[in-house]
């Protein structure tokens, strides 16, 4: 189905059935999935008297409930998961502090990420930094460098997501001045982070403590900046200049539908039908599969798996010629073609 133009509204009536939240559903997911983290962060604290061996290893389910706090809160963000916007700035501001993200500064960039995703002169918040070929080409030779270790995946799921959530969420450079609401939703979450770790560390004993947030973090920043990276970055994904870009068109042949095993459909709260959510944002996760499953028209999108993924961290430069993701490698296809 073509989206441009005329035929945007059927996009809409399409998911129009699947708008708004279940509040019965919302609470219970809410509740599911803070109790399922307590409970797996204090059996890490007892774990640390057996060995710090099972400690690690409780600590990679752990980081993936605290996955699926981030998408309760992404909900929150979107408006889709409580009725009561109060109820959801409260509840996303409590889980961006456990995942030293500031809600009010998240939920801003991650709409403006909705509202130009795929368009090439409108990059910026929200977005992975992806560069054309010809931008690339025309950069300095250590502008290139510097771009080279930011799109490799040793870097970008790895000390890239960690300075990401640990520092860049302290102190958003980028952040203009003007937007005090963000500005404040930053140092009210760094001080109520500052206060739960000065209590956490007096408590526990900060080494005790530190033993048990640092890897359910670390693994928990990298599980993030993948999740996030593999739902626009593939080969035949979308991107237009601003004058030919269209908001269903980017939403459909943009995002992925990243199939994933159920266990982690679960803990991902299914975000992985991004297609989905890129239509409408209004749509709680909980109601993503059922959109997919009953309508054909969603089904026609780009599928990936865990496996397809691994190709997909390669990708780095958009190739506006052939309109698709490239190597670094294929560069040399792409200078003997110019």
């Amino acid at each position: 189905m073509s989206s441009s133009g005329s035929s945007a509204n059927p996009w809409i009536e399409i998911v129009r059935p699947y708008w708004g939240p279940d509040p019965g559903r919302s609470l219970a997911q809410l509740a599911v999935s803070a109790a399922g983290f307590l409970v797996l962060w204090f059996a890490m604290l007892k774990s640390l008297a057996v060995g710090y061996w099972l400690t690690l290893i409780l600590a990679v389910p752990t980081a993936g409930f605290l996955m699926r706090l981030f998408m309760i809160q992404h909900d929150c963000g979107h408006g889709s998961f409580f009725r009561s916007k109060t109820a959801a700035s409260l509840v996303g501001f409590c889980i961006g502090v456990i995942l030293l993200t500031p809600y009010g500064y998240w939920r801003k960039t991650h709409a403006l990420h909705h509202a130009h995703s795929g368009d090439l002169d409108l990059r910026g918040f929200g977005d992975v930094d992806t560069l054309t070929v010809d931008e690339y080409l025309a950069l300095p030779r250590w502008k290139r460098i510097w771009y080279r270790i930011y799109r490799s995946p040793w870097f970008l799921f790895g000390p890239g997501a960690y300075i990401h959530f640990l520092l860049k969420h302290r102190y958003p450079f980028d952040l203009p001045r003007e937007w005090t609401r963000e500005w404040a939703s930053v140092w009210r979450t760094n001080v109520a982070i500052a206060v739960v770790v000065v209590l956490m560390g007096s408590w526990l004993g900060w080494q005790r403590f530190l033993l048990v947030q640092a890897p359910i973090t670390l693994f928990a920043s990298t599980l993030g900046v993948w999740l996030f990276y593999v739902q626009h970055q593939f080969e035949n994904t979308y991107w237009h200049r601003h004058e030919d870009w269209d908001y269903f068109d980017a939403a459909v042949q943009g995002s992925s539908h990243l199939v994933l095993p159920k266990p982690l459909q679960w803990l991902t709260a299914s975000i992985g039908l991004h297609h989905v959510h890129h239509l409408s944002a209004r749509i709680p996760n909980y109601k993503l599969q059922q959109a997919h499953d009953e309508n054909p028209e969603l089904q026609e999108v780009t599928r990936l798996t865990l496996r397809d993924t691994i190709r997909c961290v390669s990708l780095t430069l958009w190739d506006e010629e052939r309109r698709r993701l490239i190597r670094f490698r294929d560069l040399r296809e792409y200078a003997e073609a110019s």
